[in-house]
């Protein structure tokens, strides 16, 4: 009878490890696409690492997670038109191998304000699926945003795609094409207005299917984001972008970063330098530096040439290489910087640490999904997402369950 032989195991030597702060000169074991315990799983046995990394001195922190990706490199999330599903699945795969490059393993497909025909489309197509280096980053589901937003903050959404909900989670349900006892689809995150008809009594039956719940795009006063939060958002979208302005005497959403009521909730920042100044950056991240969470805001765009494009339904033009705005009105319309750039101008702007940094855009996205078991740390047990980094944050090689890319 032939030996039993257990799955391969990688040492990574010469490390200094993103766990709370930096552990220097330490190693990391990875067996069948997850972080072992060298004790436990391999010293007790007595066996020899099959395969042997020298870090060199980098950083290695966990997978990068994106939970805001509208489309990247000519693809946009939101079309499944010429080629059809197939077509579809396949771009979907090659932005989601580009973004390894990023030091990106698990990221959210985002669809703009649509017609509901193409959520019914598209939704199945976005399910979660694992990463592997074949396929590239993890899918965790989609992150649907809108379309039962404000019209006064739709910012390059299409007009005519907008709801409202007067018979409330029904309504949404039926947009959006999923069950109203299960969600039977992809959705893991949508935005939504609260103040928007029907959405404010809407937030707990989200949250009850399964979808967290952010709010954005939105027109609401404090008072009614506190409310929101209260039934169940946990999340802003894009904090300071497509809603209402701070003012002292009502600062409406982004006044949930001072609220002492109620739990603070996280807040998705796009880290370009443009749709936040640094500044603002600072103020939020000295306010509540654990709810800060990194995100792209990734348009089509993004990995292409400046020039005329489109968003959804809506023409857009990308100026230079960090600058994309609505043709029709000048409007900012997505981002397409990358997650480690984010990561980099993040620490610049909020003065934060290295450690801080990088749990911006790993700790807190997977926290805010309630996945921190598997994603997000280097713990035993966690997912073999890896990205070595230099001392500027700079990418030097990832690994994506366990394989080096």
């Amino acid at each position: 009878m032939a030996k039993d032989t257990n799955p391969p195991v990688t040492k990574i030597i010469n490390c200094r490890l993103i766990r709370d702060k930096i552990i220097y000169d330490d190693v990391l074991y990875l067996q069948n696409g997850t972080i072992i315990d060298p004790l436990v799983n391999f010293f007790e046995c007595g066996e020899e690492p099959t395969r042997v990394i020298d870090a060199k001195g980098a950083l290695v922190a966990p997978g990068f997670i994106d939970i805001q990706v509208n489309g990247g490199f000519g693809f946009d999330f939101s079309q499944c038109e010429v080629g059809g599903e197939q077509v579809y699945v396949e771009n979907m795969k090659k932005i989601a191998r580009r973004l390894l490059k990023f030091g990106c393993t698990s990221f959210m497909p985002t669809l703009i304000s649509s017609a509901s025909e193409v959520y019914h489309k598209i939704l199945p197509l976005l399910c979660p699926r694992k990463g592997s280096k074949n396929d590239g980053a993890e899918i965790l589901g989609s992150h649907v945003e809108g379309p039962f937003i404000s019209y006064n903050k739709k910012g390059a959404h299409e007009q005519s795609t907008l709801h409202n909900a007067p018979n409330g989670f029904s309504d949404i349900a039926k947009v959006y094409g999923i069950s109203e006892t299960g969600n039977n689809h992809s959705i893991r995150l949508v935005t939504v207005a609260p103040e928007v008809e029907g959405v404010m009594d809407s937030i707990h039956d989200l949250t009850r299917v399964g979808i967290t719940v952010s709010i954005g795009h939105s027109t609401a006063t404090t008072e009614q984001a506190e409310k929101a939060v209260e039934k169940g958002a946990r999340l802003i979208t894009h904090l300071f972008n497509a809603m209402q302005p701070f003012h002292h005497r009502n600062p409406g959403i982004i006044g949930l970063l001072g609220t002492t009521r109620i739990p603070r909730p996280y807040y998705g920042i796009i880290c370009d330098g443009i749709h936040v100044h640094p500044n603002s950056l600072r103020i939020a991240y000295d306010a509540h530096p654990h709810g800060a969470i990194l995100v792209t805001d990734a348009v089509p765009a993004m990995g292409l040439p400046p020039g005329e494009h489109t968003l959804g339904q809506v023409r857009v033009r990308k100026i230079g290489n960090e600058r994309v705005e609505v043709i029709e009105t000048g409007k900012l319309a997505g981002a397409v910087v990358s997650i480690d750039k984010c990561i980099q101008n993040f620490k610049k702007f909020s003065g934060c640490s290295i450690v801080q940094a990088i749990e911006a855009a790993t700790l807190h996205p997977a926290q805010l999904l309630g996945i921190q078991h598997r994603k997000g740390t280097l713990n035993v047990g966690s997912d073999a997402d890896l990205v070595f980094l230099d001392d500027d944050l700079n990418v030097i090689t990832c690994f994506i369950a366990g394989e080096q890319v």
